[in-house]
């Protein structure tokens, strides 16, 4: 048995990562330190803990530990672990927005040039994030009625050029109509382009432009000129700043009782090219500066645009080592500085104040969608607590149900529930509701300050009239009247309409309808996502195991054939045979193994 404070005085005073774990095994935070006998002793003492950390420590029930030689390789490991494990007290980077990058595919001879939302190391450039997907369209098209680079997905030979060529949009590479060499430099100032070095650009087209001119070449000086004009057009919407530096990030951050904000400017060349921002959730107690450092080493970790600097306003602990880590993967250095005067700290501002204005915009939102669901479903009070269910089964086996909570206009998933259906024995969902909504009734009523917390003010079930009533029946049983309502699909299985039990439907606004569909996805995924874990789990763990030539494919097939395993127990000989790879010398082990038939 694990004795926490006998495992503390063997932790050696060596850098490394530790991982601390729940009962059920499961990985809860993972943290590095220069003395992990010093860091993680801290935790189990009695000092000033904020509540979150509190309450994690009070959920510890073992934890484990990995050395390494030095405190660069413990940042690389802490960061991979957090990547691949999402422990629920470590600051998760998360958003529900892909932005939108431009990419330059570098691996061919005529590189293309694509928006696309997925960076991958394929050895492209990638140029981004735009918080504006419009901008990097418009940013595209710039490029391709500029450069006239080729615009066709795949560089084949062909018998005659496209139309883009036709019409002025495309030099042909696949025609062989340009040179590599002439390709390979309008690919080159696209970079620098994007880059925001358009100073270097505009002084080699204004040499360009006099050299054509001179040369009485006034077709191409006139190109030059126009190219040179409209690239100052863009330069001049992007300035933002006489700031001086030329490859930044600007990190600010800004907190409200309920979530934290995190901005991020990127500049480039005095110029900003795009921001991009991301919310947290009951991070509230933790110190700005700790916030910071999980979001910058999670942020960079598979990050192709690491800059040579980023600016925030609070120094971070781990400072020296994450500039180390940046800079090896950078192969050039890479500073984190907090400035405290000037143009530079004016910029930090800027990303602060503009992240509490999105903070503030987005909580707002939020009260809206509260207002406006009071006001369309008649509620005397605010619903500030809403929560909604979903049962999952295949033909009546591994029946569970899922409850998701909705908090003040905001999907808690911390507070979702999974319930394994305990007195229903056939496929009947609505009676699978009434007794999930029953027991869940009964944990407030007899423990208002238990886990599931106070009572909902309103019930949204993941179906129709059926499961309308079935609640309802639950609720009839303690007499408690909380407004039930359904949240129907149409034939696409998309989410159509909230209903009351006369099949009446509310109208409602475009945000509240956007907000009631990614609830009704959440809580459906909660009750597929542990349906298939005891799934899987009964295929991985099973009595067939036990079995002469039974493995995990046959195992799986007889399971997925007969549905369970009391299912296969009842199974005739010549059933058994029906299943794919099961022979009679098999079936009979089967029989053999759970009757006394044979």
């Amino acid at each position: 048995m694990f004795n926490i404070e006998d495992e503390l005085n063997k932790l050696p005073s060596k850098p490394g990562v530790y991982i601390m774990r729940d009962k059920d095994n499961k990985i809860i935070y993972v943290g590095k330190a220069i003395s992990l006998r010093n860091r993680v002793r801290q935790y189990f003492r009695k000092n000033n803990k904020t509540a979150r950390i509190e309450k994690m420590v009070s959920l510890i029930d073992h934890f484990e530990y990995i050395i390494v030689d030095n405190e660069a390789e413990a940042l690389i490991l802490e960061c991979n672990l957090i990547k691949k494990n999402r422990p629920k007290f470590n600051v998760l980077l998360k958003d529900d927005k892909t932005y939108p990058y431009i990419k330059i595919d570098m691996t061919s001879d005529y590189p293309g040039i694509y928006i696309t939302r997925r960076v991958i190391n394929d050895g492209s450039k990638y140029f981004g994030p735009y918080a504006n997907p419009g901008a990097a369209k418009e940013m595209l098209d710039f490029i391709k009625q500029k450069y006239k680079i080729r615009q066709c997905k795949s560089l084949k030979q062909r018998t005659r050029p496209c139309l883009n060529y036709h019409i002025n949009r495309c030099l042909a590479p696949c025609m062989g109509y340009v040179k590599k060499e002439e390709y390979k430099e309008l690919i080159d100032e696209i970079i620098d382009l994007l880059e925001g070095k358009t100073d270097k650009i505009l002084k080699e087209l204004q040499m360009q432009m006099n050299k054509a001119s001179e040369d009485l070449d006034f077709e191409k000086a006139a190109n030059l000129r126009d190219r040179k004009q409209a690239i100052e057009r863009v330069s001049a919407k992007q300035k933002v700043s006489n700031i001086s530096e030329n490859n930044i990030d600007v990190i600010g951050i800004a907190k409200s009782e309920l979530q934290v904000c995190i901005e991020i400017f990127f500049v480039r060349g005095s110029k900003m090219i795009g921001r991009e921002h991301y919310f947290y959730q009951d991070l509230k107690d933790m110190e700005d500066s700790e916030i910071l450092s999980g979001f910058i080493k999670q942020y960079y970790m598979d990050n192709p645009n690491i800059p040579s600097k980023i600016m925030i306003r609070k120094e971070i602990e781990d400072k020296e080592t994450i500039e180390q880590w940046l800079s090896t993967i950078l192969d050039k250095k890479v500073e984190i500085k907090s400035p405290k005067k000037g143009e530079k700290l004016r910029f930090v501002e800027m990303a602060e104040n503009n992240a509490k204005l999105t903070l503030e915009n987005k909580e707002k939102e939020k009260n809206e969608i509260l207002l406006e669901l009071k006001d369309v479903l008649k509620l005397e009070k605010l619903p500030r607590k809403i929560e909604t269910y979903d049962i999952s089964n295949i033909s009546g086996q591994y029946m569970v149900a899922a409850m998701c909570v909705l908090k003040d206009g905001m999907i808690k998933k911390n507070l979702s529930r999974r319930f394994k259906i305990k007195t229903v024995y056939s496929q009947d969902d609505p009676k699978c509701m009434e007794e999930v909504i029953t027991r869940r009734l009964k944990h407030s009523i007899e423990n208002p300050k238990g886990g599931f917390g106070e009572l909902p003010d309103a019930i949204f079930a993941d179906g129709g009239i059926t499961q309308i009533r079935a609640i309802k029946k639950a609720l009839d049983k303690y007499d408690l009247d909380i407004p039930v309502y359904g949240m129907v699909k149409n034939d696409k299985h998309q989410t159509r309409a909230l209903i009351k039990e006369d099949r009446s439907e509310f109208k409602i606004s475009e945000n509240l309808m956007n907000l009631i569909t990614q609830f009704q996805d959440t809580v459906h995924e909660t009750a597929i996502t542990y349906h298939r874990k005891l799934r899987d789990n009964d295929i991985t763990k099973s009595e067939l195991d036990e079995i002469k030539g039974i493995g995990k494919v046959k195992k799986q097939e007889l399971l997925k054939h007969f549905g369970s395993i009391e299912q296969i127990k009842n199974a005739t000989l010549n059933e058994l045979m029906q299943v794919k790879g099961i022979t009679k010398e098999i079936a009979s082990e089967i029989i053999m193994k759970f009757n006394d038939k044979y």
